[in-house]
């Protein structure tokens, strides 16, 4: 069967419906907000993306090939319940690997970039990690190499799952039809992920299919009373694409250097932990949220971590 990569033949019409989706709003036939910078940033976020996806892709296709010889089952690609198993398998393994990308610092780093627009629109969804070959979050797809996918299979499915979430990053989309909605990821909700509202904090971590969400107990809906405000915790205030596509790295970093025998906290506890409980985590941030709605009183926005 012959392989493609649909990323690389979805790109035209990626750039061309940003063209787009920045013309209609001009021409106030869209909603979509759109600021210069910003969307450069974005976008050299993708291509620098691309390129660390060149440089990691051998070691990355080696290691799924080498795990391949020790398969368990042969299973073949002109197959069609091979396809529909790949597809639930691995929009499973991008669920928790968005989680772990979320709830844990080390992986945090890698993926914060993606957060750090606080605009939300198709540019938004360029904007991707150029360090996810050294976080080694792609050794989460190797089980499904072991089982027996060949690697090909598994290369055109999480491209076909990342082409699927590009068209979810905008806010020219309210809301899908409720059937949509109920078991696939859509713009709504979508944009309570991307959003800092601590209601909304580390929820929707689905590819293709919100119903991982649903089971396990991380789904939550966008409300209209409460609009999505969107970046970090603690933005960045800077168009540096080196601070954004590295800031959390640093900082990480930096942390365990002035107290490495609280190391293993500052690398894999929760993004806001610290051993005195100085900073908030997004479980923090959220208790007092709840606390306060609690008393009646109105929820702050933009607590920083």
């Amino acid at each position: 069967m012959k392989t493609f990569d649909p990323v690389t033949l979805a790109t035209p019409f990626f750039i061309l419906t940003i063209i787009l989706e920045i013309v209609l709003t001009r021409f106030g036939k869209l909603r979509a907000n759109y600021e210069a910078k910003d969307t450069a940033v974005s976008l050299g976020m993708g291509l620098g993306s691309t390129v660390a996806g060149v440089l990691f892709g051998g070691m990355i296709a080696a290691a799924t090939l080498w795990v391949h010889q020790f398969r368990l089952f042969d299973i073949p690609m002109t197959a069609v319940w091979a396809w529909v198993a790949i597809f639930l398998l691995e929009d499973l393994t991008y669920y928790w690997f968005h989680r772990l990308a979320h709830e844990r610092r080390f992986w945090w780093a890698s993926h914060v970039n993606h957060h750090s627009s606080q605009h939300y629109n198709l540019s938004t969804a360029l904007r991707q990690t150029w360090t996810g070959g050294i976080a080694g979050t792609w050794l989460l797809w190797l089980p499904l190499s072991f089982l027996g996918f060949p690697p090909a299979m598994i290369a055109i499915q999480k491209g076909i799952s990342l082409v699927y979430q590009y068209w979810i990053h905008t806010e020219a989309i309210r809301r899908m039809p409720r059937w949509f909605e109920a078991v696939f990821n859509t713009p709504s909700h979508h944009r309570v992920h991307h959003a800092r509202n601590p209601r909304y904090l580390d929820r929707n971590y689905a590819g293709i299919l919100i119903i991982w969400d649903r089971l396990f107990g991380t789904f939550q809906p966008e409300l209209d009373e409460e609009p999505c405000r969107y970046g970090i915790v603690k933005n960045l205030g800077t168009f540096n694409i080196v601070r954004v596509a590295f800031h959390e790295w640093i900082a990480m970093l930096q942390d365990v250097a002035r107290q490495p025998r609280h190391a293993l906290g500052w690398l894999f506890g929760p993004p806001g932990w610290s051993p005195d409980g100085s900073r908030q985590t997004s479980a923090q941030l959220k208790a007092d949220w709840h606390a306060r709605a609690a008393s009646s009183e109105p929820p702050e926005l933009d607590r920083a971590a």
